[in-house]
């Protein structure tokens, strides 16, 4: 079942976007715990979003985007960790559209365009695989090679 969700084919576009998703994640993660700022919105859209297990979340959700984008980055398990991403974009458009105050906001528009695009980058990867560069194609050329 695991080896089924690793297959993928030598597809550069897949490739391409699941790195940028990748550093897309590894950014946004970092900047929330690294750049007061950032820190200080990111914990008001919890707050104005109503997001339950505050303190839970506040740590817990810029960690796993650093640890969600380097598993796109390398293109390791990449499905599961687009699946992943789906679900972080599903919530952060609804705090994009419940949470009114643009101060929360500070690098990206108010409207939701950068999670909606970011899930649509997911879906794409979910459906072709980690492409080219990535350790699922590796380890599935190295077991059953052509």
């Amino acid at each position: 079942m695991l080896r089924k969700v690793r297959i993928t084919e030598d597809d550069k576009t897949a490739g391409v976007v699941r790195i940028v998703l990748g550093f897309l994640f590894l950014a946004t993660g970092s900047m929330k715990l690294l750049v007061p700022m950032l820190w200080r919105a990111w914990s008001g859209q919890l707050t104005q979003a109503g997001i339950p297990f505050y303190t839970f979340n506040l740590w817990f959700v810029p960690v796993a985007e650093i640890l969600t984008g380097v598993i796109l980055v390398i293109g390791f398990f990449t499905r599961l960790g687009s699946l992943v991403v789906i679900i972080m974009m599903m919530v952060a458009t609804y705090v994009h559209l419940v949470v009114e105050d643009p101060s929360f906001f500070p690098l990206q528009p108010e409207e939701p365009i950068i999670p909606i695009f970011a899930l649509a980058m997911a879906v794409f990867v979910v459906w072709r695989g980690g492409g080219a560069w990535s350790l699922d194609l590796r380890s599935f050329q190295v077991r059953f090679p052509p």
